[in-house]
């Protein structure tokens, strides 16, 4: 069994932590959620607050080697907030130091420019923010998915399907039927 982490906190796009969660744990795949607090943190769907998801753990009592891969849903609040925290930044670093897969979306590439892990990548990401994945050394092309070493990393919520096919075939895991 693949364990996936997702970092998260108030904020995050609804449909791009729920969908790949529901997708992964259909799959097979034990999904743990940390985040600043404990408790629950909210989502955004669209132009409202959505649904809320139960925390898991807190970002301090991360271990990296307890998990495969980590998935870091977009929302524009989400990552603006969580770059903010060296605890996050730590963890994002440490998954990439340890090359495990990490799926970024949306605005989630973000944490991995705060990380420094894009000079000479090639990344994709959310419109607004693509000035600011040059900036931190990307190659950024416009693509559904876009595959660079561990990183994975898609534009928008219509990506998820070939976003979370990218995750799952980095985990040699199979789509449930």
């Amino acid at each position: 069994m693949q364990r996936i982490l997702i970092i998260a906190t108030d904020g995050f796009e609804q449909s791009e932590l729920m969908k790949p969660r529901q997708m992964l744990e259909k799959a097979g795949a034990q999904i743990t959620i940390a985040s600043l607090k404990l408790g629950e943190i909210k989502g955004w769907d669209q132009k409202d607050w959505g649904e809320s998801v139960t925390v898991d753990i807190t970002i301090d009592q991360v271990k990296v080697a307890d998990y495969d891969a980590l998935l870091l849903p977009g929302g524009q609040m989400n990552p603006d907030i969580l770059r903010m925290n060296a605890g996050v930044i730590a963890v994002v670093k440490a998954f990439g130091e340890a090359r495990k897969p990490i799926a970024a979306i949306c605005h989630a590439p973000w944490l991995l420019a705060e990380a420094n892990m894009l000079k000479g990548r090639t990344v994709t990401g959310w419109p607004s923010i693509r000035t600011d994945l040059v900036n931190a050394g990307a190659e950024v092309v416009d693509r559904d998915v876009v595959i660079d070493g561990n990183l994975i990393t898609s534009r928008k919520p219509d990506d998820i399907p070939a976003f979370v096919d990218a995750l799952m075939a980095a985990l040699n895991m199979e789509m449930a039927v």
